[in-house]
């Protein structure tokens, strides 16, 4: 156990856990809608960053640890990689695409989400 692990965390960030649907566009194909299933509080950090080419020019990514209390697997408080997390409300919102979770404790008290963030440059 890390000594981070051992003290308590500082949930101070509130984030919606969003998840991926798709849904018919009406023309025979699928589009890629989020749906909000959840709000639950967080601890930050980041970490690397770096650049990236996107269709539509330069993109920065930064990667993030965002710690939160841990949920049984299949509960909804609990993010999984294919979902990501927003910060705020409006349609600017932060947004972090989930890459991986795991148990942050021995004791499964803490999940470590790693995330990126990706905004235009």
């Amino acid at each position: 156990m890390t000594a981070q692990a051992q003290t308590a965390r500082r949930l101070t960030v509130p984030l919606v856990i969003e998840t991926p649907i798709r849904e018919a566009d009406g023309m025979g194909g699928f589009r890629l809608v989020w749906r909000d299933i959840g709000r639950i509080w967080a601890e930050m950090r980041s970490g690397a960053g770096g650049e990236r080419f996107a269709e539509v020019g330069a993109q920065s990514v930064v990667t993030w640890r965002i710690f939160v209390r841990a949920a049984p697997m299949g509960d909804p408080r609990r993010p999984r990689p294919e979902q990501r997390l927003r910060m705020g409300e409006d349609p600017q919102a932060r947004r972090f695409r989930i890459e991986a979770v795991a148990e942050d404790d021995a004791r499964g008290r803490w999940l470590v989400c790693v995330a990126k963030e990706e905004a235009l440059a």
